[in-house]
């Protein structure tokens, strides 16, 4: 006795590619934005006492002394230049020794330059929506 199956052989075409489909694919795609995103960074930036600081430094203008911003803040004067120092080695601040001082100022262009940089890959990410090949 034989038996007769029949099968339906379903036709796909082949689409263009798209965006991944899964975070792990995404994980797979090489993307400017993967190089930009520098977790020391966003770390540093990420307290609430040194957007304080940082802000009260960008509304200055000018470098200030450790001393001068522990005034605009409610924080001991250690944990200032602690926070201080976590910005400056982020990048986010530029020290200069002036005898037994330590003056900061921020580092305005550069803040900017990779801000924009990192706005400008994701910008271009969300409008090419395929996948590194």
């Amino acid at each position: 006795m034989y038996t007769c199956t029949m099968t339906q052989v379903k036709k796909t075409r082949r689409r263009s590619p798209g965006p991944p489909a899964t975070p792990l694919q995404a994980a797979a795609c090489c993307r400017p934005v993967d190089g930009l995103l520098d977790p020391e960074f966003f770390k540093a930036l990420c307290d609430p006492t040194r957007l304080w600081m940082l802000a009260c430094l960008i509304k200055c203008t000018r470098p200030c002394s450790v001393g001068e911003i522990a005034a605009c803040c409610d924080v001991d004067l250690s944990v200032v230049s602690r926070h201080l120092q976590v910005l400056a080695r982020a990048g986010v601040l530029q020290a200069t020794r002036k005898g037994r001082e330590v003056f900061y100022a921020v580092r305005t262009a550069e803040i900017c330059q990779r801000l924009r940089s990192l706005a400008n890959a994701i910008d271009a990410s969300c409008a090419d929506r395929s996948c590194c090949s």
